[in-house]
């Protein structure tokens, strides 16, 4: 598909990494910072803006969505050193931000190798695992707003929390940040990649449509063994469901809908919350049309 133009109606099922959902209305994948902020300036980008990453932590209902959808992955992906920072746009997926960092002999980056997605998604949920989230690292960020204007802004214009990101600056969106990593070893920071990438293989059931973790852990407690202690482990509605392997997953066995999967969340929130008293809140991010909304 080409790139810097816009396309029409484009199937989003190959564009998340559930496998569902509808059609964008408009859709756009874009290499250069300055020719998405010159398309936002002329107006031929239609409101609202969904921007996607590697769609990895996405519900796209199966009505579509509407406006345009900007696709980051197999767009903006620079990455390089700046001073002692490195600087990443947002389409630069959040294992290879990992192992650049490492290859420079910078520290406590491999966490990043365990997010499935890019660096704007993680930005803008503060994406993270094994004890460490994505603003730990943050010095500042660059931004485009619905006019077309970069914005840097500093890391304290950000209240920051778990999976959560709030910028009083409404109408903004990630476009790429500068991440400050401190100094270590070479050999020791890519030995703990490997060790969370084996980690990961075995845990998780990555060998299915999946946008990995569904729930955020509540306080002092798991999501999936909340989710394991209802016996709602391999509960399946028409394609979907949680899986065997990892209980805070939900996979698509092939066939699945956007729907399907939605019914399996809603069910698990309130078996969990009626046998428990625990409201689980979701880490995946539903979006788009209902069919027939």
């Amino acid at each position: 598909m080409d790139k810097n133009t816009i396309h029409y109606d484009v199937d989003l099922k190959n564009f998340n990494s559930w496998k569902v959902g509808g059609a964008a209305e408009q859709f756009l994948i874009c290499d250069e910072k300055d020719i998405l902020a010159h398309l936002i300036k002329k107006k031929e980008i239609k409101l609202p803006i969904t921007f996607v990453g590697l769609g990895s932590n996405l519900l796209v209902r199966d009505g579509g969505i509407k406006g345009t959808v900007i696709v980051m992955n197999g767009g903006l992906k620079k990455i390089h050193n700046d001073e002692n920072l490195i600087y990443a746009e947002a389409g630069v997926s959040c294992s290879k931000l990992s192992r650049f960092s490492a290859k420079k002999g910078l520290a406590n980056s491999a966490f990043f190798s365990g997010i499935p997605g890019t660096v704007g998604g993680a930005l803008a949920m503060n994406a993270g695992c094994y004890g460490s989230e994505t603003w730990d690292y943050v010095q500042k960020v660059l931004m485009i707003n619905l006019n077309g204007d970069q914005i840097e802004r500093n890391r304290s214009e950000f209240e920051t929390s778990y999976r959560e990101v709030k910028n009083d600056n409404k109408g903004e969106f990630f476009i790429a940040a500068w991440f400050n990593f401190p100094k270590g070893d070479k050999e020791k920071s890519e030995n703990k990649i490997k060790e969370l990438l084996a980690h990961r293989k075995e845990t998780q059931p990555l060998n299915w449509p999946t946008a990995g973790s569904t729930f955020r852990n509540p306080k002092n407690n798991f999501a999936a063994k909340l989710i394991e202690d209802c016996g709602l482990k391999g509960y399946q509605i028409g394609g979907a469901q949680v899986s065997e392997k990892h209980a805070n997953f939900i996979i698509n066995l092939g066939n699945a809908s956007a729907l399907d999967i939605e019914k399996i969340i809603n069910y698990i929130q309130k078996e969990v919350y009626k046998k428990t008293n625990i409201q689980l809140l979701r880490e995946i991010k539903i979006i788009g049309e209902e069919i027939g909304s």
